[in-house]
């Protein structure tokens, strides 16, 4: 199995991968846990764990993404961010997911704790751009590190070619590959691929992709994407929202069909966002065709 993501992405074939979160109770535990079980013989090309808002999961998400690299057959990706840390704290942390064998880094600046839009504050002795930490992860060892790609820009950048630019200095200070935030239309996608390598740029963008299994995700989508949901595609959503079974059918048929044309247009990767739950991903990963005999 490959150990590092830039390995994965050097086949020539679309990597398939999963994220999850650290869990805040014991059932939640059990329930990720579960999940990852349940995931793993799907044989995903990476798995990667998320870092709470200001680093308020640090522990747990380390100490998850240190039981996947010793006790699965699963490839992890540690997500680090800025947000909350000291350079020295920094370096520490990745000392450790380097000591546990874990080769692979999803670098974000982060958002603040409590308000993701709320003013951003650089720790005193700390990093001021996700540029910054991904030159920091790549100065200690060999480690394929990712940053985040943003199909209707950075909420915070001002414009979508300022955006493009933040994007393209990542990439030229080390990151390898960019995962998306999450996504409903495919023409965002492009476009957002266009304007890249119109810059220059032609470093993997993973597509991020959560299927709508309630209508909460809808209501909660702008927070999670930084855009509003399409609404052609909301409103076909509101006619059954009195039927759970029906959204959800509507949400698996549609993220497969999203799938589909990216992979169609050349995405190289699909990025599941499980919600720590493994049916969805399923459903739709057997949509694509993608069992053992298609990988």
């Amino acid at each position: 199995m490959a150990r590092l993501v830039r390995d994965c992405l050097q086949t020539g074939k679309p990597t398939f991968s999963f994220e999850f979160f650290p869990p805040k109770s014991a059932e939640d535990e059990r329930l990720l846990w579960t999940t990852i079980r349940e995931l793993e013989p799907l044989r995903p090309d990476f798995v990667s764990v998320t870092y709470g808002a200001g680093g308020s999961t640090r522990e747990h998400t380390i100490e998850i993404t240190e039981r996947m690299a010793s006790d699965t057959t699963l490839l992890p990706v540690a997500h680090l961010t800025a947000v909350g840390h000291s350079v020295a704290e920094l370096r520490s942390i990745v000392g450790r997911l380097a000591d546990a064998g874990i080769a692979n880094v999803m670098a974000l600046r982060g958002d603040p704790p409590g308000d993701p839009l709320g003013e951003w504050l650089r720790h005193p002795d700390g990093l001021e751009y996700a540029g910054d930490l991904v030159e920091l992860v790549r100065a200690h060892g060999d480690f394929t590190v990712g940053v985040a790609a943003f199909p209707y820009k950075h909420p915070r950048s001002r414009t979508i070619e300022e955006d493009t630019e933040f994007f393209v200095a990542k990439m030229r200070r080390g990151a390898e590959y960019a995962v998306t935030q999450m996504f409903f239309d495919a023409d965002a996608y492009l476009r957002m691929r266009d304007r890249i390598v119109a810059a220059g740029c032609t470093a993997p963008i993973i597509a991020g992709l959560m299927p709508v299994t309630n209508m909460g995700i809808i209501s909660r989508s702008e927070k999670f994407s930084g855009a509003p949901f399409p609404a052609a595609l909301e409103a076909r959503f509101a006619e059954i929202a009195g039927d759970p079974k029906a959204v959800r059918a509507l949400g698996i048929e549609e993220t497969s069909k999203l799938a589909q044309r990216l992979l169609a247009e050349g995405a190289p990767g699909i990025h599941f966002y499980t919600l720590n739950r493994s049916r969805a991903t399923r459903e739709i990963w057997h949509n694509l065709a993608l069992g053992s005999a298609a990988r």
